[in-house]
């Protein structure tokens, strides 16, 4: 059924992203498809000062990949990766450069913010090039 399958981990969520990875091995077993997981680590806010930009970034992708690999098992086959930028659009583009047909993705209850804002996953969800399935 899929070949490639995305998985975007947001480590601050553990129960949710667990969820998600059990399900993508579980469409995994069926084609022997290959998983990836995907963490995005945020833009630095504009009050922190341009000078801390490269070390900060790296500290923070460095802290993301070991959240993710905490997730994942260091024993797993599963591929792991940390992009930089707004969660959404990374998903999206890595989706794209990395022909994945299925993104595995775990969303919240929604609440005010998101009707007047938009969730991650929503967004995954218009403008994906492939199928998603949201996990709540």
């Amino acid at each position: 059924m899929f070949n490639n399958i995305l998985v975007a981990v947001d480590p601050s969520h553990d129960a949710k992203q667990d969820r998600a990875l059990e399900m993508a091995r579980k469409l995994a077993d069926d084609t022997m498809a290959e998983i990836s997981a995907l963490t995005v680590v945020e833009p630095m806010p504009l009050h922190i000062p341009a000078d801390y930009g490269p070390d900060v970034r790296v500290v923070a992708a460095d802290k993301a990949m070991n959240a993710l690999r905490k997730h994942v098992g260091s024993e797993s086959e599963i591929r792991t990766f940390v992009r930089h930028g707004r969660a959404a659009h990374e998903i999206i583009e890595h989706a794209k450069e990395h022909n994945i047909d299925c993104i595995l993705v775990a969303s919240h209850r929604p609440d005010l913010t998101d009707y007047l804002l938009g969730s991650t996953a929503a967004r995954v969800v218009r403008h994906a090039p492939c199928t998603v399935i949201v996990l709540r």
